[in-house]
């Protein structure tokens, strides 16, 4: 059996690389589509709802799909440092994927307004981490400025070789289930990835050789038809951190779903494109309901997300009681980010360890407690 060298060598008939093209990457992708079983039965509801569970990649989150491509790209342009603002998971990534390319990396975080799980990653992959006083709408401005007044490469996802890592998503997925599902929903945080997963979906449902309403016969890369359609994609934010679904930027967002507490995304246009063609809609969620079913995912499912990837699934599971996503669907939830990014969240949310004596009788004692 080969060896599994991570998506670019996967897709590269699907990717901007070529035969010279000097990969970075920590073997990324191939993340498990976890199918479901308790949740469906809880809300007495007839569908099939999978897990993208993209808290599997290397440093734990779904950006390093698009930091392999970015740094890749970098290297091969001669870049001997990245740099990007983060709310914690691009810098982990950016940092992850500079140290394996043995260039600098600088990130730019909202000071205290980072979970420390992130923030230990780029501290210890070596990336210079400079704290700001101000949030990340703030730090995506001065990256911006940065990159363009000095060599660094700006690595954040308005790069454009980052939607072609993370729309690889997508192909696993159609790989998976056979055909791409009826929804796929996620968290809209920056609101790059939605937009990704749309072109990966849009370029598995495209022939080459004829026009489509995606591509208009003019794909860039050599490709064959993986999937009959295209899903409806829904997009989910946090109640405080809401710009998409309000219409109007969000000067002070804030949410404990910290990967998500952007407002002013910078792919806005491209995912209300995204929305708009799939024919799908942008819901919001309250902290309460995201922590709820983080929760219930953890105790119900054995899968342990990230707050911010929990929201695609309560969005789903709101939709799914109001109506508005049908029974006898499939639907597809990226969770973008592992638990442990974010430890002190869940700690929070949970009853404190017991503490006794070291003796049978009092372990015997508790189990008897909790199985009456």
């Amino acid at each position: 059996m080969a060896h599994y060298q991570g998506l670019i060598e996967k897709y590269r008939d699907r990717l901007p690389v070529d035969e010279n093209t000097p990969v970075i990457s920590l073997n990324e992708g191939n993340t498990p589509l976890i199918e479901l079983k308790s949740l469906p039965r809880l809300v007495r509801k007839k569908v099939r709802i999978y897990a993208k569970f993209e808290g599997l990649n290397p440093t734990g989150s779904f950006k390093d799909r698009g930091m392999t491509m970015a740094v890749t790209k970098a290297v091969e342009g001669g870049a001997k440092a990245v740099i990007c603002a983060s709310t914690g998971n691009t810098s982990a990534a950016a940092a992850a994927y500079a140290a394996r390319a043995g260039i600098a990396c600088f990130v730019l975080i909202p000071e205290g307004k980072i979970a420390l799980g992130k923030l230990s990653q780029a501290m210890m992959h070596g990336s210079v981490v400079i704290q700001i006083r101000g949030n990340f709408d703030d730090g995506m401005r001065l990256v911006q400025l940065a990159a363009e007044s000095t060599s660094v490469a700006l690595v954040n996802s308005i790069n454009p070789y980052r939607p072609q890592g993370q729309k690889t998503v997508a192909f696993e997925v159609v790989e998976s289930l056979g055909d791409a599902p009826d929804y796929h929903a996620l968290p809209v945080g920056n609101a790059g990835n939605i937009g990704a997963h749309w072109a990966g979906y849009s370029e598995a449902a495209c022939e080459q050789t004829r026009a489509c309403a995606y591509c208009d016969g003019k794909c860039p890369f050599h490709h064959e038809k993986i999937a009959t359609r295209r899903p409806i994609m829904l997009g989910y934010q946090a109640a405080g951190a809401a710009p998409i679904v309000r219409g109007r930027i969000v000067e002070n967002p804030e949410t404990v779903a910290t990967a998500i507490r952007i407002g002013n995304p910078a792919s806005w246009e491209l995912a209300v494109n995204a929305q708009r063609e799939s024919g799908g809609w942008f819901a919001e969620c309250s902290d309460e309901e995201i922590l709820h079913v983080q929760k219930l995912l953890a105790r119900t499912e054995g899968v342990f997300c990230e707050p911010a990837s929990a929201i695609s699934l309560a969005g789903v599971l709101k939709d799914l009681e109001q109506g508005r996503i049908g029974e006898g669907t499939t639907i597809v939830c990226t969770l973008t980010g592992h638990g442990l990014k974010d430890p002190d969240t869940a700690i929070a949310q949970c009853v404190k360890p017991l503490t006794v004596d070291a003796e049978l009788s009092e372990i015997e004692a508790v189990i008897r407690e909790h199985l009456s």
